[in-house]
């Protein structure tokens, strides 16, 4: 039993043909694809995963002459890039660019020779003239950089949601409205994503907040992205490698049909719009009727109707299905009882959260994303004004981090100047007006009073 529950967790570590990675190399990520033979350009270089087939996610990669890849031998670095002096401080070192025996060329020698980067690293030591008179510190520090620069390695890692919000707020920031991955994290918590729960997914951040609710909620429930334009993006979703069934928990749902739901106008039983029907063919003239008489016209004449029949078709398959997951999401949508609302947009949260949170059932959570301020304001004073929300809390993330080694333990110097802001609440049922005179209203007025109106009418 024990060995089937170890062959299990290993066949999750364990890099298989097809799935989703990410490379990394410092603190550069990029997401890619197993496939054999196939080139991969990562930091201008292009490399050949398949040798990665069969290895554990978390092993380091050297990268061999054609771009291969070739799993690193574990080996002590610290002795080979020992150093036995130190000075006491660098005060005397000039940075003249002098200290380098070793020029370029040399180096590119070295690369053409076979030289590895740990090796590489090794020669540019010996050949420095001030090196030993670095301190301890300035020395690990030379050390780390020229690593850093020389050595030719690759670390393939399972996608995950921190991974992935890395990637994506290091390269491409604006892709995905500068979400940090702190903020990232309070949004699955304040929106309390969970397994078997309904979640409403508004965003434009690639399909990023998409895939880390889909990844929170680990297959089971249901999620309906809402979506703008013709037709949702998941990029960042797709780049997670979810299993089948994950999918079949995705729902989308355009936008602009939102009111139409509401209303009740979307039909179930609408007809289709004859928007995108194929052209109807035209009548054939005498002729083209004497043209056919011809074999060779005639064939040509055949072959382009069976053309013309069969995109007619296949549009109409494409249509079907289209309204077959349109009809399904709305029947999602229309009991108006989800478990969450979560909204990540660059268009203006105020309309779409007033409009979404109508499908929210009472007592469930809402987060909301913006790069600004002024707009979750304007959302906190509508949601004052109209009630249905409690507890509406607009907060801003911060980070830092914090270099932590022996006796030099500081914060970084370089650090991200805001993570953007936060807008929660939870729904609540809103009760109708109750008129100012009446029954009623003596029932709620203070019990003295009351007192003295039934003596009155006595």
């Amino acid at each position: 039993m024990a060995n089937n529950m170890d062959d299990g967790i290993d066949a999750q570590c364990i890099i298989k043909e097809g799935d989703c990675v990410v490379m990394k190399r410092g603190d550069i990520f990029k997401a890619a694809q197993i496939q054999k033979k196939r080139k991969v350009i990562f930091e201008k270089q292009w490399l050949f995963l398949d040798n990665t087939i069969g290895e554990l996610y978390g092993t380091t990669f050297e990268i061999a002459s054609g771009g291969t890849l070739q799993p690193r031998k574990p080996k002590h670095t610290e002795s080979s890039t020992e150093v036995k002096k130190a000075g006491t401080d660098n005060r005397n070192i000039v940075d003249d660019g002098r200290s380098q025996k070793l020029t370029r060329d040399d180096i590119e020698t070295l690369k053409e020779q076979g030289l590895k980067g740990q090796e590489i690293v090794q020669q540019l030591i010996e050949n420095s003239t001030t090196f030993t008179d670095k301190t301890e510190f300035a020395q690990e520090k030379y050390i780390k950089k020229k690593k850093k620069k020389y050595e030719n390695t690759v670390m393939i890692l399972k996608p995950s949601t921190r991974i992935l919000a890395q990637m994506y707020h290091g390269r491409e920031p604006g892709k995905i409205c500068y979400l940090r991955y702190d903020s990232l994290a309070q949004m699955l918590t304040l929106a309390n994503i969970h397994a078997g729960s309904k979640v409403i997914v508004f965003e434009t951040c690639a399909g990023l907040v998409l895939g880390a609710v889909m990844e929170r909620m680990g297959g089971h429930g249901s999620v309906i992205q809402m979506y703008p334009g013709g037709g949702p993006v998941r990029a960042g979703m797709e780049s997670f490698g979810f299993p089948e069934h994950f999918h079949q928990t995705l729902h989308d749902f355009p936008l602009c049909k939102v009111q139409d739901l509401l209303g009740g106008r979307l039909s179930q039983d609408a007809p289709e719009t004859d928007e995108a029907a194929p052209p109807k063919p035209e009548q054939q003239s005498p002729e083209a009727e004497n043209m056919d008489t011809v074999p060779e016209a005639g064939r040509e004449t055949e072959e382009r109707d069976k053309r013309r029949e069969d995109k007619a078709q296949e549009r109409k398959t494409k249509m079907e299905e289209k309204r077959k997951k349109l009809l399904a999401a709305a029947a999602l949508l229309e009991p108006r009882n989800a478990d969450g609302l979560v909204i990540a947009s660059r268009f203006h949260p105020c309309p779409v959260l007033l409009g979404l949170l109508k499908f929210m059932a009472p007592s469930r959570p809402f987060v909301v994303y913006c790069q600004y301020r002024e707009p979750l304001i304007e959302c906190y004073t509508k949601l004052r004004e109209q009630g249905g929300a409690i507890n509406l809390r607009l907060a801003e993330t911060w980070l830092r981090h914090y270099q932590v080694l022996p006796n030099r333990t500081h914060p970084v110097l370089l650090m991200s100047g805001g993570g953007g802001y936060l807008l929660s609440g939870t729904t609540v049922l809103t009760s109708p007006a109750q008129p100012a005179t009446g029954p009623a209203h003596r029932a709620e007025e203070p019990s003295p009073k009351r007192i003295k109106l039934q003596e009155t009418d006595d």
